[in-house]
């Protein structure tokens, strides 16, 4: 699997470089995934703006993405997607229950703001 980590104070920006999210690639993204986050990462930007097909086994592995930052109280966010992963995505009706967005930027500013609210829930608690 070829993919860049990019890896920041509050988020971690994972790209995958591939042209297919297929049961060749799935398992090596989960791994990844699940230990981006044992390190400690809360926040992941999952950018497969170069992935043009993707199955039911790259699915799964997003949605174990998805589970484990928001078991953690953290956002897990999907951007620049192909329109066939999108498509399949909504068919699935994942849709709702992943976070898309269009553009890496805004999938960054959404990790921020994400974070603030978090803050603020936490210090209306105390």
């Amino acid at each position: 699997m070829k993919y860049t980590i990019d890896k920041q104070e509050k988020y971690s920006l994972l790209r995958l470089h591939e042209e297919k999210l297929d049961s060749s690639v799935a398992p090596g993204l989960k791994s990844e995934l699940i230990t981006l986050h044992a390190e400690g990462v809360r926040n992941i930007v999952l950018d497969l703006g170069e992935v043009k097909y993707t199955d039911s086994s790259g699915l799964s592995a997003l949605l174990v993405g998805n589970r484990i930052v928001q078991e953690d109280g953290g956002i897990f966010i999907l951007t620049t997607l192909s329109d066939h992963t999108l498509k399949l995505i909504k068919i699935s009706q994942l849709d709702s229950v992943l976070n898309i967005l269009p553009k890496v930027e805004e999938a960054i500013d959404a990790v921020f703001m994400h974070e603030i609210e978090k803050d603020l829930k936490d210090s209306d608690g105390n």
